[in-house]
């Protein structure tokens, strides 16, 4: 997705209380407000979320397949302290990776709702990361 794509993607999200048309239509998605790495430059993602018991809310570091994990998770790793926008609200959270069993069981749970994420791991060598966003 091109930044001038996610710009519009943002536009709309904000426009329409979270509610996107076109292919991503009913696909749950979140505005993750995070700071570069390096430049604490203030960043917006789109990204699409699971919510799970407990009040987890999860992302998934897919990067369409790729073989190298999107820029947002190297952001999130060095500054876990982020915020949301989901509808209309925005949620202060902390931004953790599970491990082990909690990993597992999760990623049973996103592949169940989101079969194309199982198919993104197919595409790449690397454990596709999950990131549980909780309130603080």
């Amino acid at each position: 997705m091109t930044s001038a794509d996610e710009q519009r993607l943002i536009a709309e999200f904000r426009a329409t209380g979270g509610q996107i048309t076109g292919v991503l239509a009913g696909t749950p998605l979140l505005l993750l407000h995070h700071v570069g790495a390096r430049t604490r430059t203030p960043r917006v993602t789109p990204l699409a979320y699971s919510c799970h018991r407990e009040g987890r809310v999860v992302v998934i570091a897919s990067n369409g397949g790729a073989d190298t994990d999107p820029g947002w998770l190297h952001n999130v790793r060095a500054h876990p302290d982020v915020a949301v926008e989901i509808g209309t609200g925005t949620v202060e959270v902390r931004a953790t990776e599970p491990d082990g069993h909690e990993r597992d069981e999760l990623w049973a749970e996103v592949v169940e709702r989101f079969p194309d994420v199982g198919q993104f791991q197919t595409q790449t060598r690397r454990r596709i990361p999950l990131v549980v966003l909780r309130a603080r």
